[in-house]
């Protein structure tokens, strides 16, 4: 991996092998990010993605393996008791251009993946909120 920063956006190169947010998790430390929009694209050969069932309160998860382009990955960058907390979905898709996403659990990039990580000036927690069964937004 390698990025630069500039101003209040860091552009971020990925390299085959790294998994996804293990890397977004590294730029965060190492430039005190604590609150950010998150876009990427690039290329993945394993993925898991969940969907959350309101009902069950609970995620089910979907893995992938082999040769995916990522069409869409998009999320925020938050803090959880003070700590980094990344809320991301991905779409991505096959050769066939049949596509499959949702809630990113992990992703190991394949080729690349470019990501850009728009900073913003404050912090926002996470709490979980019981009745809805998901770490929702505070604002503080």
């Amino acid at each position: 991996m390698d990025y630069r920063r500039f101003g209040d956006t860091v552009i971020v190169r990925m390299d085959p092998t790294e998994e996804i947010i293990q890397q977004l998790r590294l730029v965060a430390k190492k430039e005190g990010i604590r609150l950010a929009a998150v876009e990427a694209l690039g290329a993945v050969d394993d993925f898991t993605v969940g969907v959350f069932d309101t009902t069950e309160k609970r995620y089910h998860s979907n893995r992938f393996t082999g040769a995916f382009e990522i069409v869409s990955l998009t999320g925020t960058v938050t803090t959880q008791k003070g700590s980094f907390y990344a809320h991301l979905h991905m779409s991505a898709g096959d050769r066939e251009g049949r596509v499959f996403g949702g809630h990113l659990n992990s992703a190991t990039v394949s080729a690349t993946c470019e990501m850009v990580i728009r900073v913003i000036d404050g912090t926002v927690e996470r709490q979980l909120e019981e009745s809805v069964g998901l770490n929702l937004l505070r604002f503080i």
